[in-house]
């Protein structure tokens, strides 16, 4: 069956970039720009708080959230954002109060350096099957990054809940793969294998298989050339204007693809290893889709990123 919209949220929300559900369905959103957490729940968004130290600027701000995994007794939600310096992961206790509001605590920087830049910034981070901390950046702007093993940007790293490289990666370091022009998206299939969506330049937007120790090409190569040295892209859009693919999750074998300058809602059947032809649903009814996030429910938010301002759209869970 096709994705259904069962509702549209107008909530007021100013650029969300990422949105995480708490254990009693509150759904927590981070607004890029504002560096506001909010709280949505019954059909309203109120403001938890603003995250000290974030410096927007261009792609850079308040982006990626990610619950713990131990989060009903730690009570930590992990954030990526842009500081005055660079991008950096830290997290914070998010308590809620008597009344049912939330209290943020003072962020703890658990990992920073991350290159920052107006563009290429990355920003998606999840906890993985295993427990670790999967991190999503992008170059910067500096194209020698992403085939430096030692370097942060172009990459996506595995680490501790603490913010240390996680033992068993490829290079004794953070680093979990590399040649990555700019992650957007991380999801894990039924079997656990680890998927990332990425910005190409203006060709070759991609959906990739992520293998701990593999190169992803940039900026040597995009999408599918079968070069020697480099794993290519299990989806390939040739047109950066068909897609920009940002948020990704995985129901089932599909994997859900949100489009900022394509203006849809891509849908993708996983078998195994491999990945079908792209199939599109909404094209540019609702604007720019920056994330898709799994419900309680089973079925999926797509939160927009229009300015004007941006809502969310609720989906039923897949028949």
């Amino acid at each position: 069956m096709p994705p259904e919209v069962v509702a549209r949220l107008d909530l007021q929300l100013d650029i969300p970039w990422a949105a995480v559900f708490l254990p009693n369905g509150t759904a927590v959103v981070s607004e890029r720009d504002s560096a506001l957490l909010k709280a949505v729940r019954d059909g309203r968004a109120t403001t938890i708080g603003q995250v000290p130290g974030v410096a927007p600027g261009g792609e850079g701000g308040l982006l990626g959230l990610a619950l713990s995994p131990g989060f009903p007794s730690d009570n930590y939600l992990y954030l990526y954002f842009t500081s005055a310096q660079d991008n950096r992961i830290a997290r914070l206790k998010l308590t809620e109060q008597p009344d049912g509001s939330l209290d943020l605590g003072a962020p703890e920087v658990v990992f920073s350096g991350i290159p920052k830049a107006s563009t290429h910034n990355g920003g998606r981070i999840r906890f993985g099957p295993d427990g670790f901390l999967y991190v999503g950046t992008g170059d910067s702007q500096r194209r020698e990054q992403p085939q430096d093993r030692n370097a942060l940007g172009g990459k996506i790293l595995r680490l501790t809940p603490e913010g240390d490289p996680a033992p068993g990666n490829p290079f004794g370091n953070a680093v979990y793969s590399l040649g990555h022009r700019n992650v957007q998206g991380l999801a894990w299939d039924s079997a656990g294998r680890l998927w990332s969506s990425e910005f190409g330049p203006d060709v070759n937007d991609e959906l990739n298989l992520i293998e701990p120790g593999a190169n992803y090409g940039w900026p040597a190569v995009t999408g599918a050339p079968h070069r020697d040295g480099y794993r290519d892209a299990k989806v390939v859009w040739p047109s950066t204007a068909d897609s920009s693919p940002s948020g990704l999750e995985i129901a089932g074998s599909t994997a859900y693809l949100g489009a900022l300058r394509g203006q849809r809602l891509w849908t993708v059947s996983l078998s195994g290893e491999e990945a079908g032809a792209p199939v599109a649903y909404f094209t540019r009814e609702y604007g720019r889709i920056r994330d898709v996030i799994r419900t309680p429910g089973g079925g999926f938010w797509l939160l927009t990123n229009n300015k004007n301002p941006d809502f969310v759209l609720v989906l039923a869970p897949p028949g």
